[in-house]
């Protein structure tokens, strides 16, 4: 393998990294020739500069000399009906655009280095012009890029793309788009976007990871359908299979037109991307025992010990792997609709908390594999768990002081712990307390409200083993208090369709943690979002002191005031009580086919599959 330049970036300290924002320093740095003018970048950053340089050959997790060739099969547990991730309707396949298996069919402007917090290079752009205030960005488009079809992507094409998703897409693309002030094309295949007094200093690393279509291509009137056409777009993939619901097929371009750059070297091995569908989870774990699919990830600290002695694990034909996190851990857990009049009450949310036996389940289901999740960003300098709050972040906090726990202010809140029994009457009566605060008495075996009107709420999970046995434990808890709760096992389109509609009472969530938390947080947490169909605010939060905390780390222009925004924003969902948080490993656990291969540098982001390649393809190169 040749010696990689962008190695040595890698061992940038994670503090000097840590999320932020400013184009590299050339782009801000004047000419002689053209004093006062900006020069365009081949990268941008959060904070700081990015990691690596303009003539930098390929990202330090890859094997530029991978082989190309063989097939990835992925197993999915669930459904689709749709081919198009960026709209509200429908459920989309995986694979194409997908964080876990690849921007496959679609590509952006800008590609992101999973070895920094976040930072993106040029890919359909390959230059990026913009201002130190960033009321302005300015992509100029590769010449070589090529759609499917060898049509040109243009700068028509991207502004296309920009409005097409700012009027009929998801609403974090909606919300984006009426942050932009202008937009026009200009000379040399380059496109400008200027943006309003609202927009954040993360709008333009936002814009440049958005997907561009071909304006030539693309159905506007039928864009926002769900629908299992496939569209053109100009990444290394194409449809060539579709089973509605259950199986898709990605076959790789021969003439792919960015095979050769920097930041797709050692990317896109396989000819072929295969996604088998399954609708029940110990189906999709017998298929892979039988050597159906590729790749397994696992969370389940039991079955990861005991259900690995199968005899293609004992032959060597599936491999385990185990792999440190670096991450913030994913805060899961079942979320409370506050838009329902019985989880208005933060009291109401902190008893049906205290009522999930963590230490019980953790034994009894999980061999004391896992950890309670005590933050949004527990397990990084991110996180506010076990730190008290510093002058600074109550000087962020000051108005909204008298509503938030002193325990979480000085760092000493803990999610409650039981005896373990699974019958903690102390719990119980901790819990009952909290319900007769909120106005809620217990009478004839009954948890009723001040009219006599039953408490009862329904929880509504995907069909999984897994979230049933969590559910069933809670319930027998939640039961003792005269709770009616019931559980509604339905498929993934469901469960989807019923999330974007807030059609449910209790549900699960997962909310995905990094370095980087931005913008994507106004689409989670904030007050506007509340409201928004297809938002991801599915607690239904509409707190001033959140929207200011969200305002404050957006805005933040240094990482340690960024970090003193995220602690002080941490302290406050923490404090909602909005969701009732489950668990996290301090590990990745994958179960691979033998013949799949990996690069020996794992990335700040973890293992990324996507520059996996396959070993029989290399015995044949």
């Amino acid at each position: 393998m040749r010696p990689n330049k962008s190695a040595p970036a890698t061992r940038i300290s994670l503090l000097a990294l840590v999320v932020g924002f400013v184009i590299n320093l050339s782009a801000a740095a004047q000419t002689s020739e053209n004093p006062g003018k900006l020069m365009p970048s081949h990268a941008i950053a959060m904070h700081g500069v990015p990691a690596l340089p303009p003539e930098f050959e390929y990202f330090p997790y890859v094997n530029p000399q991978a082989p190309k060739g063989g097939t990835m099969r992925y197993g999915v547990f669930g459904t689709f009906d749709s081919l198009n991730p960026f709209i509200v309707k429908g459920v989309s396949a995986r694979g194409i655009w997908d964080f876990y298996a690849g921007h496959n069919v679609f590509e952006s402007l800008l590609h992101r280095n999973r070895d920094e917090p976040f930072s993106l290079y040029g890919l359909l752009a390959e230059k990026i012009l913009i201002d130190e205030d960033r009321t302005f960005v300015e992509f100029q488009i590769n010449p070589m890029a090529r759609f499917s079809d060898n049509m040109p992507v243009t700068a028509e094409d991207v502004l296309f793309s920009i409005r097409l998703l700012g009027e009929k897409g998801r609403p974090n693309y909606r919300n984006l788009w009426k942050k932009i002030a202008d937009a026009k094309i200009l000379t040399g295949n380059r496109v400008r976007f200027t943006f309003d007094e609202d927009a954040d200093r993360e709008a333009p690393l936002i814009l440049g990871m958005m997907p561009i279509f071909a304006k030539h291509a693309t159905d506007v009137g039928k864009f926002s359908k769900s629908s299992l056409t496939p569209m053109i777009g100009s990444g290394p993939y194409k449809v060539s299979q579709v089973v509605g619901g259950s199986k898709l097929v990605l076959a790789r371009r021969n003439d792919y037109w960015a095979k050769d750059l920097p930041v797709k070297r050692g990317f896109d091995n396989f000819d072929t991307l295969q996604f088998e569908y399954y609708r029940d989870q110990n189906t999709l774990f017998d298929a892979f025992k039988k050597g159906l699919f590729d790749l397994y990830r696992e969370f389940d600290p039991r079955h990861w010990q005991k259900s690995y002695d199968f005899p293609a694990v004992k032959r060597g034909d599936i491999i385990k792997i185990e792999v440190d996190k670096k991450t913030p851990a994913i805060m899961k857990g079942f979320i409370f609709n506050t838009r329902r009049e019985e989880f208005k009450s933060k009291k109401v949310r902190q008893a049906l908390t205290i009522l999930f036996d963590f230490r019980w389940v953790n034994k009894n289901l999980f061999g004391n594999g896992f950890q309670r999740t005590q933050s949004f960003w527990h397990g990084s300098s991110l996180s506010s768990f076990g730190k008290p709050a510093t002058a600074d972040e109550l000087k962020l906090l000051k108005p909204y002081l008298e509503n938030i726990d002193s325990n979480i202010l000085s760092g000493t809140f803990k999610l409650p712990v039981s005896d373990g029994s699974g019958f903690d009457r102390k719990m119980l009566r901790k819990a009952l307390e909290l319900f007769k605060q909120a106005g809620y008495s217990f009478k004839n075996k009954k948890l009723v409200d001040n009219q006599g009107k039953p408490f009862e709420f329904e929880l509504l999970i995907q069909n999984s083993k897994l979230m049933e046995r969590l559910g069933l434990t809670w319930q027998q808890n939640i039961e003792k208090l005269g709770i009616g709760m019931s559980i509604r096992v339905v498929d993934s389109a469901q469960l989807e369709r019923r999330k974007i509609g807030f059609d449910f009472d209790v549900t699960h969530m997962a909310y995905y943690a990094s370095f980087s938390p931005g913008a994507e947080q106004n689409g989670r947490w904030s007050s506007p979002a509340r409201d928004i169909e297809g938002s991801f605010n599915l607690a239904g939060a509409s707190n001033p002191a959140i929207d200011a905390m969200i305002d404050n780390l957006i805005m933040a222009r240094t990482s340690e005031n960024f970090r003193t925004a995220i602690r002080a924003y941490d302290r406050l969902l923490m404090n909602g009580n909005y969701l009732m948080p489950l668990y996290h490993l301090d590990k990745q656990w994958f179960a691979i086919s033998k013949n799949l291969r990996r690069p020996t540098y794992t990335p700040l982001y973890g293992p990324q599959n996507i520059t996996w390649w396959d070993g029989n393809a290399e015995k044949q190169n």
